[in-house]
């Protein structure tokens, strides 16, 4: 039984002889075995209590769980316990094939550790494979932003060339309007029996992919109000020069007229 009180069965198969390698092994075996004749069970009776003191003795220190997830080192430690005992009697275990844990009937506690650690795998994989996509989505929006921003900035800046072209042979008055469209791409994901955790996750990564669609498009709307700034400051300069020209030559014709009544004046 476990530390909680929980029985369960282990399987084993124990080959054990005498250590035949140690002469002091071989004695103690033969003090062992003396006092009784061939017929005798003592020795399996022996081991056969040994082996079930010293798992007992270990699974009651235990928990079910701890027994369950380091079955492995429990089966170990078994197998080392076993022989530390039956060193007392020059007896060595050859092999020993311990099998899995088993519920015994009526207790499914081992059954119901399983399913839960499938579960629990299942569930990981499931959000593995969620933030990877939602991941990838991420990169690819923010992928998409910045090649529109590069073509607005391209589409731009050719318009301003255009319009300082237009602007040295033309004096009128030229607009630029720069028009940028953000396509949002659709995306369609389902994960079936998601749990908080999932959810929690999916929140915070769809705000990512928002908070990336709105510096984008920021930027683009800050780029095109500068570029709007820089068209009318073109403008207005090349309406000043304008007037400037016109001022100038009026002002010449003026003269041209005064100094010309002065010279009729004097004839």
């Amino acid at each position: 039984m476990s530390a909680e009180k929980l029985p369960f069965i282990l399987p084993a198969v124990f080959t054990i002889g005498p250590r035949v390698d140690s002469d002091e092994a071989l004695l103690k075996f033969a003090k062992l075995i003396s006092p009784h004749d061939k017929q005798s069970k003592h020795v399996v009776e022996l081991v056969q209590g040994v082996i079930e003191g010293e798992t007992r003795v270990l699974a009651a220190s235990m928990t079910m769980e701890e027994i369950f997830k380091g079955a492995k080192e429990f089966k170990q430690e078994v197998f080392d316990k076993v022989q530390l005992e039956l060193d007392q009697f020059g007896l060595h275990i050859y092999n020993a094939n311990v099998k899995q844990l088993v519920d015994v009937p009526g207790h499914e506690y081992f059954s119901y550790l399983g399913q839960k650690t499938q579960m629990e795998a299942a569930n990981q994989a499931r959000i593995d494979v969620s933030e990877a996509k939602m991941k990838g989505e991420i990169g690819s929006k923010q992928r998409e932003g910045q090649t529109t921003q590069n073509a607005a900035k391209i589409d731009a800046e050719t318009k301003i060339v255009a319009t300082k072209r237009q602007g040295e042979g033309k004096k009128e008055e030229v607009r630029v309007k720069t028009e940028v469209q953000i396509f949002e791409n659709q995306r369609a994901a389902e994960v079936a029996e998601a749990n908080a955790e999932l959810a929690k996750k999916k929140a915070g990564w769809a705000q990512l992919s928002q908070l990336a669609e709105v510096e984008s498009a920021k930027a683009v709307a800050l780029r095109e109000a500068e570029l709007q700034r820089v068209v009318e400051q073109k403008n207005a300069l090349t309406r000043t020069e304008k007037l400037k020209a016109e001022h100038l030559s009026k002002a010449s014709v003026d003269y041209e007229i005064k100094v010309y009544n002065n010279i009729q004046l004097r004839v």
